[in-house]
């Protein structure tokens, strides 16, 4: 058999290269023993620990370690005889009824094997099929980008957990989003309030990474998306627009205006300190700096010199100094490659050294930026995304078909790897959860990009594998109920911070409203009304065309509801198969389904209140008391979506979110008086 597991017992992700799969089957031993060769440099064993591990919870046998050529084990864990023949994390893993042998070019490669055997242990318990696989991956970098700064910061506990999770599918690499959410010294007013991670945690989490061959690779933000920074009563005086610094928090706000002034010397200085403060508390050589989306650069304070160099040249004179600044000290600059792509002529000017990380998110990405930078002869990792941001259910067709997109581009072009995003806009809504699909999409694709195909079959083995369910069906219903979300997170956000605070319109949030649908499905009519500079319309008049402009999706919640609904039952029977193993990510669907069903109904109240629809739920004794519960529905939603929150993230801004329900719940009652 070449390269395909059977669907009809056990699956592996990543598919390996080449597998060979013989009709015995190979028992383990009651008392069992793991030999780990000291070659292999895993100093504490982590791995024998982890196959221990797997062992007894799926045979409830317990097995011993040991080392050195008197103590044979069922399991041999060994790196090859000539390690300079292979590649980096190529290994090779046999299964014959006399004994297990896992053998990899370097420390990484036997990782590699190590999580192929614990995959089928997993499946297969003490009856492991026998086989020979030889295995490589085809990107040197396999990366994850998780968000840790706009709304969720995760508990240490949760973080290891997530870091487990990347190892078992073959992830070598790791980056944790910061902008405001690190405790950096004389900064407190900027990192107050939001539960920030410690150079305690990240000496900590560094170990726990190295020791499971992840590379933990510092990312904060030092020239863009310094929102919370900029509005602080010490550094709000770099920020291009420093007079705004006192207007009302807003979700969106903080994504479009966060840039240092720099043509302010004290801006340079300010990134300097950030960098130079963060990167002492990792083992890596690499660094990424972020810089991207400076939307207000040279807009703003800035403006004099724009108007003398030009934007582009400003952007690359600063991003060059930072890179120069992080070679001087050993390490290897790493960014985001969107502003250089917005003005192209900034890639002939950027540094050799540094790797552009190329993030394209749409479903139907073509090759042309990747293309873009290729040719320019710059290094580039290729970043797709999970889909789950703004969100309660993860858009997993979208990020089947934008993960294996950049994929196939990235291998087509010589990208050095791929980093698989996960971010959290407008309050980190979306539970860690809901990535846990298209992160194990990007492991494959990462690893053997194109060889399943189907998203379907993608699918099924992903539930099979990572959720115990037998059926295969788990994540096709997961999918469907995503796409009956007809009213959503991003959608309220945006009619509540239409208000400016005072009871007028906020014209930088009007702006927005056409980048909440596709081109395909925007309403002309509305399109036009948002483009008529004419007058600023009031902020009835602005809440009323927002929901002229969802209305096409916002009648079908009533449809929809029924098919949350009848897969809220179907997801809790299937969960419920795989008892305790399932009970977090069962509950956490639950809450995610049930509040996809309280925001379509919440979007149908809104639009029948402004006479966009015709009035709801005839069948009902009075509006006041459709009004009333569901205030109610929500608040009590809620309560069960904060204690959920509680078992994998710090409080960090979960009182935003919270706020933003009862927000909702007081006009709604406010409605029905």
């Amino acid at each position: 058999m070449n390269g395909q597991t059977s669907l009809q017992g056990w699956t592996i992700i990543p598919m390996p290269q080449t597998m060979q799969h013989k009709a015995n089957i190979a028992l383990l031993p009651m008392c069992g023993r793991i030999n780990e060769a000291r070659a292999v440099g895993d100093d504490r064993h982590i791995l024998a620990v982890q196959l221990i591990d797997d062992i007894r919870a799926a045979t409830g046998l317990e097995w011993d370690i040991a080392t050195g050529d008197r103590w044979p084990g069922f399991i041999t864990l060994t790196t090859f005889d000539d390690p300079h023949a292979h590649p980096s994390g190529a290994y090779t893993l046999d299964v014959t009824p006399d004994g297990v042998t896992v053998a990899g070019a370097d420390f990484e490669g036997v990782r590699n094997g190590v999580q192929t055997l614990r995959q089928l242990i997993r499946q297969c318990g003490a009856a492991l099929p026998c086989l020979h696989i030889e295995d490589r991956p085809a990107f040197e970098t396999r990366g994850y980008y998780l968000d840790v700064t706009r709304g969720r910061v995760p508990t240490l506990d949760w973080l290891k957990h997530w870091a487990d999770k990347l190892c078992l599918y073959k992830y070598n690499q790791l980056q944790l989003y910061i902008e405001h959410t690190f405790a950096f010294d004389s900064m407190s007013e900027t990192w107050r309030g939001s539960s920030p991670l410690t150079p305690r945690d990240i000496l900590e989490f560094d170990d726990y990474c190295a020791e499971r061959g992840i590379e933990l690779v510092p990312s904060v933000s030092t020239f863009g998306h310094l929102y919370m920074a900029l509005r602080t009563q010490s550094l709000r005086d770099l920020g291009e627009f420093p007079e705004t610094a006192d207007e009302p928090f807003g979700f969106i706000d903080r994504m479009h205006h966060h840039t240092l002034n720099i043509g302010d010397d004290r801006a340079f200085a300010l990134s300097c300190r950030l960098i130079d403060d963060y990167l002492q508390l990792f083992r890596s050589n690499k660094f990424n700096i972020c810089a991207d989306e400076t939307f207000d650069l040279g807009k703003g304070r800035s403006k004099p010199l724009a108007d003398r160099i030009g934007v582009a040249a400003m952007y690359a004179d600063y991003v060059t100094r930072l890179c120069r600044h992080l070679e001087a000290r050993g390490r290897r600059p790493m960014m985001w490659g969107d502003i250089a792509l917005e003005h192209p002529e900034i890639l002939d000017r950027l540094p050799e050294t540094v790797t552009l990380l190329n993030w394209q998110y749409d479903p139907q990405v073509t090759d042309e930026k990747i293309r873009t930078v290729a040719e320019s002869g710059a290094k580039q990792i290729v970043c797709p995304a999970v889909w789950c941001w703004n969100a309660l259910l993860p858009r997993i067709d979208d990020a089947w078909s934008n993960i294996t997109r950049m994929a196939r581009y990235g291998r087509q072009y010589g990208a050095q790897g791929m980093l698989v995003t996960d971010w959290g806009d407008f309050g980190h809504v979306n539970d860690p959860r809901m990535a846990i699909p298209g992160m194990i999409i990007g492991a494959q694709e990462s690893w053997n990009p194109g060889r399943i195909p189907d998203e379907a079959d993608m699918l099924r083995r992903i539930s099979r594998l990572e959720y115990h369910d037998a059926s295969g069906e788990l994540l096709n219903i997961l999918t469907h109920a995503s796409h009956a979300a007809s009213f959503e997170w991003n959608h309220l956000i945006t009619w509540l911070e239409l208000d400016d605070g005072q009871g007028g319109v906020n014209t930088g949030v009007l702006q927005t409203i056409p980048g909440l649908l596709p081109e395909n499905e925007r309403p002309d009519d509305v399109i036009r009304s948002l483009q008529n500079e004419s007058k600023t319309p009031s902020l009835a008049e602005s809440r009323r065309m927002l929901l002229r402009y969802l209305k096409h999706r916002i009648t079908l919640g009533e449809t929809a509801d029924h098919l949350l609904q009848a897969s809220a039952r179907r997801i809790s029977a299937i969960t419920a198969t795989a008892g305790p193993r399932n009970a977090g990510n069962a509950a956490a669907f639950r809450i995610a389904v049930e509040g996809q069903r309280l925001l379509n109904r919440v979007g149908l109240r809104l639009a029948s209140e402004t006479g966009i629809t015709d009035a709801l739920q005839p069948n009902t004794t009075s509006q006041h008391d459709d009004e009333a519960n569901l205030a109610e529905a929500l608040e009590i939603w809620m309560e069960a979506y904060a204690t959920q929150w509680s078992t994998v993230s710090r409080d960090s801004e979960l009182r935003r979110l919270q706020d933003t329900v009862w927000k909702l719940t007081d006009h709604l009652r406010f409605q029905s008086v």
